[in-house]
């Protein structure tokens, strides 16, 4: 070989591997990459913060932050955010879960749990992790101030899904998977926010064709879709299977006496999540718990996780409903 090849054969190499890289990225679809790239929360200013906590010994990936207030005394009542991703991406600090980070400054203690993806394992790894996060700091509460009388999960998106789960499964212990930490615990919370959740995957489809939206990821029902993934098959080749995954699933199985109060939004111009899916869920719901435990709001012209779910008179909303079903500040 002549002197010099090397050095050519790597620069080609180099140039393929580059021209792959940026036709993979233009293949991905614009909502898609905002999930991926979507930034972190600043919790620079945070004084007490526990970080890459375990909850459980399944994976690495099972860990959780606890951020506590700057002002006031334990025990705090908590939120346990549960970030988006189409649940194939996203972690404890991504950027879409900075308007729950607020909670700080109202008084509350912000659980964030990392789970499982769709990469690392599908359906229900998630929806286990998340349910072992939440006995996990029952059983340790008094370590890091929290008051776990006064609970709530708040999930935007895949995260919404996860949210929802908690709220309709308290008593379906076969959504423990392996996870075997802190069993003497119940993953029961008091409080349910969604944000523009996935519900029943199977319906999205002809949901947005509905509503005359051109779906922004693409069909749901096919190979390679983010639910498909979650499920580990394309959704509509075991029917019993996918609908383990839906929170409707599981809402006649809800005493209606015990179950959290649901808040669920959505926006009428969401591209990914077709808002109908938190129509009929919220509709559900009500009917077997009662309009007192169910809120369901739109807010027109929003998209997936777009800048109105953020604004300080729209968390006046989410914050008022929480303060109310966790009994805080009354």
């Amino acid at each position: 070989m002549q002197p010099g090849t090397n050095r050519y054969v790597v620069v080609g190499i180099l140039l393929v591997v580059l021209i792959l890289v940026v036709v993979v990225i233009q293949l991905i679809p614009d909502n898609m990459m905002n999930l991926i790239f979507q930034g972190s929360v600043d919790t620079g200013d945070i004084n007490t913060q526990y970080i890459d906590i375990p909850y459980g010994t399944v994976s690495d990936t099972q860990t959780l932050n606890v951020y506590l207030p700057n002002d006031g005394d334990g025990p705090f009542p908590v939120i346990v955010v549960i970030h988006g991703g189409g649940f194939m991406a996203g972690n404890a600090t991504s950027g879409d879960l900075s308007a729950m980070f607020e909670g700080l400054n109202r008084g509350y203690a912000v659980a964030s749990i990392n789970y499982r993806l769709s990469g690392e394992a599908t359906f229900p790894a998630a929806v286990n992790d998340v349910r072992a996060a939440i006995r996990f700091l029952k059983a340790n509460a008094e370590q890091y101030q929290l008051d776990m009388t006064k609970m709530a999960v708040w999930g935007p998106s895949a995260g919404g899904n996860l949210a929802a789960m908690v709220g309709t499964t308290p008593e379906v212990d076969t959504l423990n998977g392996d996870n075997r930490e802190n069993l003497d615990y119940s993953s029961h919370v008091q409080a349910v926010v969604v944000w523009f959740g996935p519900i029943e995957f199977h319906t999205m489809d002809k949901q947005f064709e509905t509503l005359g939206i051109e779906p922004a990821l693409g069909a749901t029902d096919r190979e390679g879709s983010p639910e498909s993934r979650y499920i580990g098959q394309i959704i509509s080749a075991n029917p019993e299977l996918t609908q383990q995954a839906y929170p409707s699933t599981y809402i006649n199985s809800l005493d209606a006496e015990t179950a959290p109060h649901f808040f669920i939004q959505h926006g009428t111009a969401d591209a990914n999540i077709p808002i109908l899916q938190s129509e009929n869920f919220a509709a559900a719901l009500t009917t077997v718990l009662g309009p007192n435990k169910v809120t369901y709001g739109i807010i027109e012209g929003a998209g997936h996780g777009t800048e109105e779910f953020s604004t300080e008179e729209n968390l006046d909303l989410v914050f008022a409903f929480i303060d109310e079903a966790l009994n805080v500040n009354q």
